[in-house]
This record gives C-alpha cells, sequence and structure tokens, in this order.
C-alpha cells in the first residue's frame, strides 16, 4: 500500500539518491526513463531539492511503502495552473503503477490545495518514450517548446546539441 507525504529537510539526500538513480548512470538503466544516452552529470543537488521544500505553493510529494521511499514529485502552483517535475520512481520498479499513483497524488495535491485546473510538464522533446506514457494518462502536446539549459551543469551535461523541452497539459476539472 503507497501512503504519499511531503518531504521535509531530512529526506532530501534521499530524493537525490533516488532521481539521480531514475534518470543518471548505469544504475538508471534498470528502468526505463534514463536519460543516460541523453545526459550525464547531475539531474539535481541538495541545494536544488532544498530550495523546493519551504517555497510557498510548492511540495515536493514522496511515495513510500513500508517507510521506504518508492517515488517523488515536485509540484507547484504557476499563475491559475499546477506544474510537475522532477518526477521519479525507483528504477527497478518503474512499470508497476507507482508513477501512475504518484502522478494522480500530484493532480489531485494541485486540484484541491490550490484550485487549478491544469497540470503542466515538460518532457525532452526526443523522449517519445515518455511522452506516450504521458498521453496515455491524459496530457496533451501545447505545440510549445522552451530551451535546454546548455552550458548550466546543475541541469546535467549533454550528449547531443538537439535537446529541448516540450510542453504538456492537462484538463484536471
Amino acid at each position: 500500500m503507497l501512503q504519499f507525504r511531503a518531504a521535509r529537510e531530512d529526506d532530501i539526500a534521499a530524493i537525490v539518491a533516488l532521481v539521480e538513480s531514475a534518470y543518471r548512470g548505469d544504475a538508471s538503466r534498470a528502468g526505463w526513463t534514463t536519460e543516460a544516452d541523453l545526459l550525464d552529470g547531475q539531474r539535481i543537488d541538495a541545494a536544488g531539492v532544498g530550495e523546493l521544500i519551504p517555497k510557498a505553493d510548492s511540495r515536493v510529494l514522496l511515495a513510500e511503502q513500508n517507510g521506504e521511499l518508492l517515488g517523488c514529485v515536485h509540484v507547484e502552483k504557476i499563475d491559475d495552473r499546477g506544474y510537475f517535475g522532477m518526477f521519479s520512481v525507483r528504477p527497478t520498479l518503474q512499470g508497476g503503477g507507482v508513477g501512475a499513483a504518484l502522478l494522480a497524488e500530484a493532480e489531485r495535491v494541485v486540484r484541491t490545495a490550490w484550485g487549478c485546473e491544469r497540470m503542466t510538464c515538460t518532457v525532452i522533446s526526443i523522449r517519445s518514450e515518455l511522452i506516450a506514457w504521458y498521453q496515455r494518462r491524459g496530457y496533451r502536446a501545447t505545440g510549445r517548446f522552451e530551451p535546454f539549459p546548455y552550458g548550466d551543469t546543475r541541469f546535467g551535461l549533454p550528449k547531443r546539441d538537439d535537446l529541448r523541452f516540450e510542453v504538456f497539459v492537462k484538463e484536471l476539472a
């Protein structure tokens, strides 16, 4: 049985380890969300997570089972919509329903806590398998793109020069 809660400062190290394991390095290859072929370097650091936890209209949600961290997602209110990112599930558990349950909880929080009727996210545009997963959950492409932060090592070291983010939206009401 999954349990959800808001992250605290003492969760930061575990969150960073989870996010890194889901997206970077050989450990991430155990799951299907790896970005190891696209990016080296870090995905997030303790300072970045530490800024999100106390931020107004922001929450880092944790999915746990028997006190063990299985997944996390950052949600925040931006204007009249919710936004989610840093969505991570332990690689060996990907495909088992943890991500779908965590995303549903993120949508519920954005809708009930902040009254948002829409949720948005950004996805690296060449991540077709991840885009398909979001589309199966009701997210649709907006036709908008945002640049990848080349040169900012806080977001990784790109192995390609064609990375950009595509913006997706889901109506929650």
